[in-house]
């Protein structure tokens, strides 16, 4: 899918410690607020959000906080729960009293503590690729947990900084590496040069745990809610999809057989077309 026409506004909204960044496609519409998975960014919407806008909806993709080109104050708290409640501030700033919210793998698991913390705020979820339960952490952040000070070294004693850990990730994330050439990696690994970048990096990494989300709190949520699992996902498999909806009442799962996580990257149009059919758009 090519990128489509409509440019983005882009903006700064305080959420309390520091602000966050935001891209703002479209104008008056339904709000859609897209969140991006660990190691990623808002740049991961540049292909599904102007569809959005141009189905007259306004598509909001957000940086999580300390993700991107959001603040990342040292001494803030990145785990779940905060970023769904900064999430909650950033809608409030945005003026925006409801919105569908999408999340994909820990913007999933945020999307999932907004919905149950803040069921007001969340119309419709959906997920992509979400991790929850026993698999948040996903086994590609408990690696960085368990291993920081290994990862440390390799990087701090490479001139190529953290670009094997988080290249390695982001080409583990898709099915098929032609949809993660060089270039694109490079981009996503922008926010994370140098050596503070790797501390950073790790710090979010450590930051993710699963305190934040109880079966029984799933149980209750009372917002439909649709699934996308790319079905090659290297670190959760898909029955996990299965399991998630049985939990989430009237969930439906969609599988996406050859493709990974990043489903973004690898099948923007198939997502575009259920997200819109999801949230009962047309696409023009």
């Amino acid at each position: 899918m090519e990128e489509g026409p409509i440019d983005a506004d882009l903006l700064r909204v305080p959420v309390g410690p520091g602000s966050i960044h935001v891209e703002r496609y479209g104008h008056g519409g339904a709000p859609v607020v897209l969140l991006h998975g660990f190691g990623t960014s808002s740049f991961i919407w540049r292909n599904i959000a102007p569809p959005i806008a141009l189905s007259n909806r306004t598509a909001f993709a957000l940086d999580l906080f300390g993700y991107g080109e959001s603040d990342r104050p040292f001494d803030a708290d990145f785990g779940i729960s905060a970023q769904a409640e900064f999430v909650d501030r950033a809608l409030t700033a945005l003026r925006l009293p409801k919105a569908t919210i999408v999340g994909l793998d820990v913007g999933g698991a945020v999307a999932l503590r907004l919905a149950t913390s803040r069921p007001e705020r969340v119309d419709k979820l959906f997920l992509i690729n979400p991790v929850a339960l026993d698999e948040l952490p996903s086994g590609d952040i408990t690696a960085l947990q368990r291993n920081t000070a290994r990862f440390a070294f390799r990087v701090g004693s490479s001139i190529l900084g953290v670009a094997p850990i988080l290249g390695e990730m982001l080409h583990s994330g898709v099915a098929d590496e032609s949809n993660m050439p060089d270039q694109l990696v490079a981009r996503y690994l922008a926010p994370f040069v140098g050596e503070e970048g790797l501390n950073h990096l790790l710090l979010l990494a450590r930051s993710v745990d699963d305190e934040d989300m109880e079966v029984d709190e799933l149980r209750q949520l009372p917002q439909p809610a649709l699934i996308v699992w790319g079905d090659q996902d290297p670190w959760v498999g898909p029955k996990f999809a299965d399991r998630l909806a049985d939990l989430i009442p009237g969930a439906r799962v969609v599988h996406l057989p050859g493709v990974g996580r990043l489903v973004p990257e690898e099948a923007p149009e198939t997502l575009v077309t259920l997200l819109l059919e999801f949230i009962g758009a047309s696409a023009t």
